[in-house]
């Protein structure tokens, strides 16, 4: 099958998981065969996979040429095996599906269905999860946060399971934990997101790749991800806005005791108060400062873009 003949590409990140790729590329063959005028392609990204991942893969490929393979050096994450995959892809429709087996590709036709001109993002969610419940607490506590900080009210943001337009996927930056907040950075630029409910299986195969370590650099990932959604066009509104309120605080102390000093005898010099003051002050004007800067920055940087890049319609032009 030549590129031009590929509508959908299924994105599959794999970590050690040669004994679910077999079973996932049969069920992805089956549930996409039936969709009529979608041609579609599979592609593989092992992401430093220490079993024999990327043999199977190989097998795969000469059996199926709708198989392709895409292999790192190490393991770099989540986040830069889809990126990898999203550069290879060729379809204008990209779907993420987890290596486990647990995300069912029987799912995919009735997303794919849903896509169209209200809808650019189809995002799954576990209506019945198949995991233990030291994973599903700290997933229900991730998922509340994000919601309530991000703004986008979604039972599961990440579920591996999505399926949505290639300019959405590439509007997305996709480092670190970031695909976990794929759909709220797509949001917070006007995409439309919608969520359907996935049947989810327990794992067969493999070990989790579940770590609570995850779940802190994905908090930290986060406060990225609120500086980019709320912030990112507009720097100087964040440093600024913090270091204008720290500076009034500054002032507002320092005038304190000037007026002591003023207008009574006690000494200020000595007190903690006075030095805490100048400080607030001179974080204060440092914010401002880098707020500036950062804006000054951006300037240049938004010249050099596409001024259409947000449009998504264009009328008589």
């Amino acid at each position: 099958m030549t590129s031009r003949n590929v509508d959908v590409s299924i994105l599959v990140p794999v970590k050690d998981e040669a004994q679910s790729l077999d079973q996932l590329a049969k069920e992805v063959a089956l549930a996409l065969d039936d969709e009529a005028n979608r041609g579609w392609e599979l592609i593989f990204i092992d992401d430093g996979s220490t079993d024999n991942s990327w043999g199977e893969i190989h097998h795969l490929a000469q059996r199926d040429p709708r198989v392709r393979g895409i292999r790192f050096r190490r393991n770099f994450g989540k986040s830069a095996a889809l990126a990898a995959g999203l550069a290879s892809a060729h379809g204008m429709t990209i779907v993420t599906l987890d290596g486990d087996l647990q995300d069912d590709p029987a799912e995919i036709p009735g997303m794919l269905s849903r896509l169209g001109t209200s809808t650019d993002l189809v995002a799954g969610y576990k209506a019945l999860r198949k995991d233990p419940l030291r994973k599903r607490l700290p997933s229900k506590v991730f998922n509340f946060f994000t919601s309530v900080i991000t703004g986008l009210r979604l039972k599961d943001h990440n579920c591996g399971l999505k399926v949505g337009r290639r300019e959405l996927f590439e509007s997305v930056p996709l480092y670190g934990e970031m695909h976990r907040y794929l759909a709220a950075i797509a949001h917070s630029q006007g995409f439309t997101i919608v969520e359907q409910p996935v049947h989810h299986r327990p794992r067969l195969h493999g070990s989790s790749k579940f770590g609570l370590e995850r779940y802190a650099r994905g908090a930290l990932d986060l406060l990225t991800v609120v500086s980019l959604t709320r912030f990112g066009r507009r720097p100087a509104h964040l440093f600024g806005g913090v270091g204008l309120l720290l500076g009034l605080v500054g002032i507002l102390t320092l005038g304190y005791l000037s007026g002591i000093w003023f207008f009574t005898d006690q000494p200020i010099g000595n007190r903690p108060l006075l030095l805490l003051g100048a400080l607030l002050v001179l974080v204060a004007v440092q914010l401002v400062s880098l707020g500036i800067l950062a804006e000054m920055v951006l300037s240049q940087d938004v010249s050099r873009h596409d001024p259409l890049r947000h449009v998504s319609e264009r009328l008589g032009l």
